[in-house]
């Protein structure tokens, strides 16, 4: 079952409190000046908030929710700033991955529990458009999700740029990439974005990405599902730099 609050009242204690809120639902006929202190505290903390009919909240739940469900994640987000910057201090070569809507949790969760086996630094994922962890998140990664951080982002072009300023290159992993992941030096700082099957990664992250990479593909089906391709990707990335 989905951990969430209902009411405004209680909404708002619990983001004032400090609890690590994925969304709210609210009502689109929302009004009263508690619900103008709610939005307030929505827009500070900078959550991600969706306007739905009174039936969809109804569906989650029968009692006096007041127009207003927030989802509290059972994760706390990260730093990504900090990440980087500690695993320096710790000599290590960072290894960043971003997931660019990533919507479906199953792929989500497998991509978790890939990195957190490989090592992976962080993961990046944006406030929207994003999977939720979800307890099938949690499930699919095998409880990995408890043990990697997640970094939690209003806007992956400007991740991007702050990455770069702080020494890692990113890879674009697409099929309209000219150069394969065996072709590439992955030895140095780098971060990858994963983008969804159906759109890819979108062309604003295209555009700064500093390179872009490809599995090459040697059979009739065009591509691989989003999880196994960041698998890929990361263990041949653990390949090259096990022969630094």
């Amino acid at each position: 079952m989905d951990n969430f609050i209902f009411g405004i009242r209680p909404v708002l204690e619990a983001i004032k409190a400090g609890k690590e809120i994925d969304k709210v639902l609210v009502t689109n006929n929302l009004t009263g000046e508690l619900a103008g202190e709610l939005f307030s505290e929505l827009r500070k903390k900078n959550i991600p908030v969706q306007y739905v009919p009174v039936e969809r909240i109804n569906k989650l739940t029968n009692k006096n929710h007041q127009g207003v469900i927030a989802y509290i994640s059972p994760v706390l987000y990260h730093n990504i700033e900090d990440i980087i910057t500690e695993v320096f201090e710790k000599e290590e070569i960072p290894l960043i991955v971003i997931l660019d809507s990533i919507t479906d949790v199953r792929n989500f969760g497998a991509i978790a529990r890939t990195c957190e086996c490989a090592g992976v630094h962080a993961i990046i994922i944006p406030e929207r458009n994003s999977a939720r962890i979800s307890e099938d998140a949690i499930k699919t990664s095998a409880g990995a999700l408890f043990n990697i951080p997640v970094c939690r982002v209003d806007n992956l072009v400007d991740v991007v740029l702050l990455l770069q300023q702080m020494g890692l290159t990113v890879l674009g992993a697409t099929e309209k990439a000219y150069t394969t992941i065996y072709d590439h030096d992955l030895k140095h700082p780098a971060a990858f974005i994963f983008g969804s099957e159906d759109t890819g990664i979108s062309k604003q992250l295209l555009k700064r990405a500093d390179h872009l990479i490809k599995i090459p593909m040697y059979g009739k089906t065009e591509s691989l599902n989003v999880s196994v391709s960041t698998a890929i990707i990361i263990y041949e990335t653990i390949r090259q730099r096990n022969f630094l």
